[in-house]
């Protein structure tokens, strides 16, 4: 049967436009649906993007109040224009939005905007408010429909005092107060934004440390330093609910003695992860499957019950990040031109955007330890880097877990400056299966923050780190 397209994605995150535009490369005639105005989804527009241009302009305000003296640099009435930060982050955002609209041009990718809504598995209808339905045809589909804020019982987030990540990043008004439901990537990341500008800050996680998802240690340290910086943690937690006061919101949860407590504060944000979005996807017309978590059931190749529709992302198992996705959505194609692209979800790493930055890739020890596989660690402190010493850096570490028989690499684990960036040479190490032995042979450009991560293959190899 002849389609319109031989590729429509629907849904225009990281996910659905590198899978769009990875398809185009490879010959499919492609379009892709996107229900808002803008194209990027989440990522872009609310989340990853315009998150780490409040994260870098609230850092930056953080390091000439705290910083700068040590290093003979004295700064005179200080100020925060908070709506020009704010504006700052919309001002980033656009320049995104306009390089995916060149990109889709550059591609001859069409764009639809609009509801995408299955008819059967080769056919959609798509559907924006005050235009006519459009039927689009197409030999494979890919749902990348991503991910919306979860909530708790009890809580109703009304977007005015009780906010998502969402209106955090948008506010009005600089908070003089807010308390944080959720202790995981969002609640600290904006928690060390919000807090670095002079909001009184305090987070209420369930679990007893903070990024209860990551290796353990690394949820302890960053406790420990942003509670050192001001911020008040209250973890092992649960909150039982929130409620708008008219010009505050009061918070109630029951604290780790089983003690009911109350807090009020000017905002409330709902930290307490995502749920994979398919609302509007019509999937009863189709074969496709939901779990019981609401996510898209797909097999090992991404592949949804109809063999020509897949799904990826948030949308699917696995964890929410924007660079799974994107690797799934060029897996996708890539397999259907029949180029291998198996992704290890093992290797794909973690980041927090805080300050320090915290990144994680492979086992965590908890899991090592569960598992009953053997491991050795090696553990090196920032505090011991001249080149952290040498910038102010030196809070954390970087801890190496490697197999004690052969030398591999199981996880690595780090809290500190350039933890972000320093990750990806854990995830190079690990995809090509190195050995602790042979990273401590290669040479690191001295002084640096990654000669942490040499002296840390030093101690899990047995060979003892020079630098403590």
């Amino acid at each position: 049967m002849a389609t319109d397209f031989d590729m429509v994605v629907i849904g225009s995150g990281p996910g659905g436009y590198t899978a769009a535009i990875r398809a185009a490369q490879l010959g499919f005639r492609t379009a892709i649906v996107e229900k808002y105005k803008v194209l990027g989804g989440t990522c872009t527009n609310v989340g990853c993007i315009p998150s780490k241009a409040m994260l870098d302009s609230t850092e930056n305000f953080d390091i000439i109040q705290h910083k700068a003296s040590k290093q003979g640099i004295e700064v005179g009435n200080l100020n925060l224009n908070f709506p020009a930060l704010v504006d700052r982050n919309k001002n980033v955002v656009k320049q995104n939005n306009d390089g995916l609209n060149f990109l889709m041009k550059k591609n001859k990718i069409q764009v639809f905007t609009g509801v995408g809504s299955f008819v059967n598995n080769t056919s959609i209808t798509v559907t924006n408010e005050g235009e006519a339905p459009k039927t689009v045809t197409s030999q494979y589909f890919i749902i990348a429909t991503g991910s919306k804020p979860s909530t708790l019982p009890g809580i109703n987030i009304d977007k005015q005092r009780i906010i998502t990540s969402t209106e955090a990043l948008y506010l009005k008004e600089k908070p003089g107060s807010m308390v944080i439901i959720g202790g995981g990537v969002i609640g600290v990341e904006l928690a060390s934004a919000y807090h670095r500008i002079g909001t009184k800050v305090t987070i209420i996680e369930y679990a007893d440390s903070l990024i209860p998802t990551m290796d353990k240690e690394l949820g302890k340290e960053l406790g420990k330093l942003l509670s050192k910086s001001g911020i008040e943690l209250i973890t092992g937690s649960p909150v039982k609910s929130a409620e708008n006061t008219g010009s505050s919101v009061k918070v109630t949860y029951t604290d780790a003695n089983k003690a009911e407590k109350e807090i009020t504060a000017d905002y409330c944000l709902v930290a307490v992860g995502r749920k994979s979005y398919t609302a509007g996807l019509a999937l009863e017309n189709t074969k496709v499957k939901l779990d019981a978590k609401g996510m898209v059931e797909v097999n090992e190749n991404l592949q949804t019950a109809e063999p020509n529709i897949y799904a990826i992302g948030d949308v699917i198992r696995g964890a929410m990040l924007a660079h799974k996705a994107e690797d799934e959505g060029i897996a996708v194609v890539d397999g259907l031109k029949g180029h291998q692209h198996k992704i290890n979800y093992l290797r794909i790493p973690g980041v927090v955007y805080t300050w320090p930055e915290v990144a994680g890739v492979g086992y965590t020890e908890e899991q090592l330890k569960a598992e009953g596989i053997e491991y050795r660690k090696g553990k090196f402190p920032f505090l011991a880097s001249g080149r952290a010493r040498a910038s102010d850096d030196t809070d954390g570490f970087v801890k190496v877990l490697s197999d004690p028989k052969y030398g591999e690499i199981l996880g690595v684990h780090i809290i500190g400056a350039r933890a972000a960036d320093l990750i990806a040479s854990a995830v190079i190490a690990m995809e090509f299966e190195l050995t602790d032995t042979e990273l401590t042979k290669i040479s690191y450009a001295h002084p640096t923050f990654a000669e942490a991560l040499k002296d840390a293959f030093l101690i899990s190899s047995g060979k003892g780190a020079i630098n403590i």
